[in-house]
């Protein structure tokens, strides 16, 4: 929390507790001192409810906020519509005969109906108001960064957590509601696999939320009338102009084809690994036979394949090599070096290009 909102939060709660105790001491009747306890004590509840309603709103955006004003003055503008035609209908008509009482409940409950249908309208359709409205369309005006779309892919691999931890993507996560919803629906599939994946992609979701600094959102924006997934995340990433986080590698392709940014995660995974510098000496358990003959072959703790020439005569052993090349493939890094013997000498050298 910051300190701008901390202060906010205390400030309303101790305008609560005033206007309360003043408005309650004013009163006529009851002892001055009682008056003050009763105010003081509604006042803190009232307090406690404004922090609570602004907890529980905090993941919704001004975007969302900003819909929701719309809608409910056009959900005004309908209630009061309807209201005007049932008093029309009235005057017109002779025959029908209500009591007071009735007659308001009537209009209360078409000024009530006119608004609720006004504003969930509005908040179903938000991408399609700037067609009926012209010129209106809620989009950010200025953005510094963009905003992060994950799909289902980026909640299944658990780097996400470790990147979430970073900082780097505080304040930028947005989760669409159906990709929750179809993660639900694949909760229940008969496939395993499918399960199982699906399980652990919202368990990486609520320990998202327990990131405070992260400040996860969510996006009820959804379109019916598209069946795919994939499709409706691009539509939402065009409609919030946000980029994607995903970890599947054939969004790659995707991006240039749809002209949206795609983050892949395992592209930034092999951008941060450690570079190796030539002549520089590493330690590498060799696995197995690589290739070409008294080659092998071992890997780093992040993955990252290490090429020894001379290191089929180590297999299963921790030897010292001395790095020649880094090479950049499709998959990531491959190192390239040569065994060194006791006496720190290199025990030959070879050529990386058939690799």
């Amino acid at each position: 929390m910051n300190i701008a909102l901390a202060f906010s939060r205390i400030l309303f709660f101790i305008l609560s507790i005033f206007f309360m105790t003043t408005y309650m001491v004013s009163l006529p009747s009851g002892s001055t001192w009682t008056n003050a306890l009763i105010g003081m004590g509604v006042g803190a509840i009232f307090g406690l409810l404004l922090i609570g309603f602004d907890t529980v709103f905090r993941r919704y955006n001004l975007r969302s906020f900003n819909i929701a004003v719309v809608g409910l003055f056009i959900g005004y503008l309908m209630g009061q519509a309807l209201t005007l035609i049932f008093n029309a209908v009235l005057d017109i008509s002779t025959s029908i005969v209500l009591t007071t009482q009735v007659i308001e409940m009537i209009k209360i409950a078409l000024f009530l109906f006119g608004i609720y249908l006004g504003t969930i309208m509005t908040l179903r359709a938000a991408d399609e108001l700037y067609v009926s409205i012209p010129f209106v369309k809620f989009t950010p005006m200025a953005q510094k960064k963009k905003d992060l779309l994950i799909d289902a892919s980026v909640l299944s691999d658990p780097r996400i957590i470790d990147l979430a931890s970073s900082g780097l993507v505080d304040h930028h996560l947005v989760v669409p509601r159906f990709i929750i919803k179809d993660l639900y629906a694949q909760v229940e599939a008969s496939d395993e696999g499918i399960k199982n994946k699906a399980r652990r992609s919202l368990e990486s979701l609520k320990k998202l939320e327990e990131f405070p600094e992260v400040e996860l959102r969510y996006n009820d924006t959804d379109f019916p009338e598209i069946k795919d997934v994939n499709g409706k995340l691009v539509r939402l990433a065009r409609l919030l102009d946000a980029n994607i986080l995903s970890a599947e590698m054939s969004r790659v392709q995707m991006a240039a084809v749809e002209g949206i940014r795609i983050i892949n995660l395992h592209s930034l995974s092999n951008a941060l690994k450690p570079l190796m510098q030539a002549g520089e000496t590493i330690k590498i358990k060799v696995q197995r036979y690589g290739k070409e003959p008294r080659q092998g072959v071992g890997y780093l703790e992040d993955g990252t394949m290490v090429v020894v020439n001379g290191g089929g005569d180590y297999i299963g052993q921790v030897i010292d090599a001395q790095v020649l090349s880094v090479k950049h493939t499709a998959s990531g890094r491959m190192i390239f070096c040569n065994a060194m013997d006791e006496e720190g000498e290199e025990e030959g050298s070879y050529d990386d290009e058939e690799y």
